[in-house]
């Protein structure tokens, strides 16, 4: 069996950053999957669920409410290995198309000061692992060590 393309990057060379993963044709419209890489591969410690969770929901409400990008959401969820998320839009972009938004969304979360939406038991199955001071802490380091001054090697896979 092959190793699918996300197993061919090497990973002891990655950077956090911004990066396209594919570009898949849906019908008439190209739907771009972006891996938004928070933490250095196999070098810094992975997020915990409960954070993870709580910028899940911060990402969400930000997002699907977003006048520009709202109704270009399709997916946006953790990767399991804990130091990343995927968000897949409807539309062909770049890397550094995205990095405005993203910017607007890391500081929304960093400075969110209220209740997480949907954190109830109501709302979600696990309204009570979630962690709002951490989940600000690493949006935080993400815009400020990433995407304030984003370099190449944090929008393009290294070859």
């Amino acid at each position: 069996m092959e190793k699918i393309a996300s197993f061919m990057i090497d990973h002891t060379r990655m950077f956090p950053g911004v990066f396209v993963s594919r570009k898949d044709e849906v019908g008439n419209s190209i739907v771009t999957t972006f891996d938004l890489r928070m933490t250095k591969p196999n070098a810094e410690p992975v997020m915990n669920n409960a954070e993870m969770h709580a910028i899940e929901h911060l990402w969400a409400t930000f997002l699907r409410n977003h006048s520009q990008y709202g109704s270009k959401i399709i997916y946006f969820g953790p990767m399991w290995c804990r130091t990343w998320f995927y968000l897949l839009l409807n539309w062909d972009y770049e890397s550094k198309d995205i990095v405005p938004l993203l910017i607007e969304l890391y500081t929304f979360m960093r400075d969110f000061i209220w209740e997480i939406p949907g954190q109830s038991a109501r709302d979600c199955w696990n309204y009570l692992d979630m962690n709002l001071p951490m989940a600000k802490y690493l949006s935080n380091k993400y815009l400020n060590e990433v995407l304030l001054d984003i370099k190449p090697h944090n929008l393009y896979y290294p070859q």
